[in-house]
C-alpha cells in the first residue's frame, strides 16, 4: 500500500478544512496536487544526503516532503504566517526541516546559511515560486553571492521560456541575459495547470539553472553590461542605434560617441538588440564604457 502523501489532493483538501485555510491571491499560493511531479522535481535537482535544500513558498509542504525524505536538510521560507502552524503540522515528523516566517526578499541570507548544521555542503534552490514575484525572487538569489551550485525552480512556462531563450526568438529579452551571465539555464519539463489547486490560468515550467565557474562573459563593469542590454531591449521592435539614443541622448556629440563605440564593438547601428548574444552584449558594454558612457 502507497503512503499518503501531503500532495495528495485528499490529503491537501483535508489540512486545509481542518486548518480553515483559504488561499490568499496576494501571495499567488497554488499547491501542487502530483506526487509524480513532487518526484520529477527532486530528481531533476539530484537531492541526496550530500545537499543542503533553501525552498522558498512550502505552501503546506507537499514538496517539503520529498526534500526533506532526500535532502541533508531544508530552510523553507514562508511569507505567509497562517501557514506556520499547518506546516509544524504536517512536517511534524521531520527533523531536518527548518521553517522560517520571512519574505525570502528581506532574508539575511548570508546569516541563514550559517544555521545549517553543516553549511559546507552545496546548497541547492528548489522552490514553487510565486508567479507574481518570479524574477525579483530570482535575480536577489543569483546576485545574492551566495554560491547556489543549483536552482530547480517552478514558474510560469512563459517567464521560464524567457529565461533560457537564445537570441532571434521572440522570448529572449535582457531576463534572459541578467540570467544566463551567470548561469545555464534549460526547461526540464512542463507542468500543466490541472495538478495545482486552485488551477492557475497557465501552464507551468520547471526550469533547472546551473551556476557557471564564471560568468559567460568577461566586461569592464557589471551593472552597466546589465544597463546597456536593458536599454537595448527597451522598444522591441526598433534598431539598436534607437534604443541607444533613447538611452544616453540625441545630441551631435553623444551620436558621434556611439558611432565610434558601435564601430569599435563591430556592430551595425540597424541591429535589433534581440539579435545580440551575450558576446556581442559585452563587446557593446565595453566599447561604450571605453566611450565614457556610464
Amino acid at each position: 500500500m502507497r503512503i499518503m502523501r501531503i500532495a495528495d489532493y485528499s490529503v491537501t483538501r483535508a489540512v486545509l478544512e481542518r486548518h480553515g485555510f483559504t488561499f490568499k491571491k496576494s501571495f499567488g499560493q497554488n499547491f501542487l496536487t502530483d506526487t509524480n511531479i513532487l518526484q520529477k522535481i527532486v530528481d531533476t535537482a539530484e537531492i541526496d544526503e550530500n545537499v543542503n535544500v533553501i525552498e522558498i513558498g512550502p505552501g503546506i509542504g507537499a514538496l517539503t516532503e520529498f526534500l526533506a525524505e532526500n535532502a541533508a536538510e531544508v530552510m523553507a521560507f514562508e511569507i505567509d504566517e497562517r501557514l506556520m502552524p499547518i506546516l509544524a503540522d504536517t512536517l511534524q515528523e521531520f527533523e531536518n526541516v527548518k521553517i522560517i516566517n520571512e519574505d525570502i526578499l528581506k532574508s539575511d541570507l548570508q546569516a541563514r546559511i550559517k544555521e545549517f548544521s553543516n553549511p559546507e555542503l552545496p546548497i541547492k534552490v528548489v522552490a514553487n515560486l510565486p508567479y507574481y514575484i518570479t524574477t525579483p525572487i530570482l535575480m536577489h538569489l543569483i546576485e545574492s553571492r551566495i554560491p547556489f551550485s543549483e536552482f530547480v525552480v517552478m514558474m510560469q512556462r512563459e517567464v521560464a521560456d524567457r529565461i533560457s531563450a537564445q537570441p532571434n526568438s521572440k522570448s529572449y529579452g535582457s531576463l534572459s541575459i541578467a540570467v544566463q551571465y551567470y548561469m545555464t539555464a534549460k526547461v526540464a519539463f512542463i507542468v500543466p495547470r490541472t495538478v495545482f489547486v486552485p488551477a492557475p490560468n497557465v501552464d507551468s515550467a520547471i526550469l533547472k539553472m546551473t551556476r557557471r565557474d564564471k560568468p559567460a562573459v568577461e566586461v569592464k563593469d557589471e551593472p552597466f553590461f546589465f544597463k546597456v542590454s536593458k536599454a537595448s531591449f527597451t522598444h522591441r521592435r526598433k534598431t539598436l542605434w534607437n534604443n541607444l539614443t533613447s538611452c544616453f541622448g540625441k545630441s551631435d556629440e553623444i551620436k558621434t560617441r556611439l558611432e565610434v563605440a558601435l564601430n569599435n564593438a563591430d556592430l551595425s547601428p540597424n541591429v535589433r538588440g534581440e539579435a545580440l548574444d551575450l558576446q556581442e552584449f559585452a563587446r557593446l558594454s565595453d566599447s561604450l564604457y571605453d566611450e565614457g558612457f556610464r
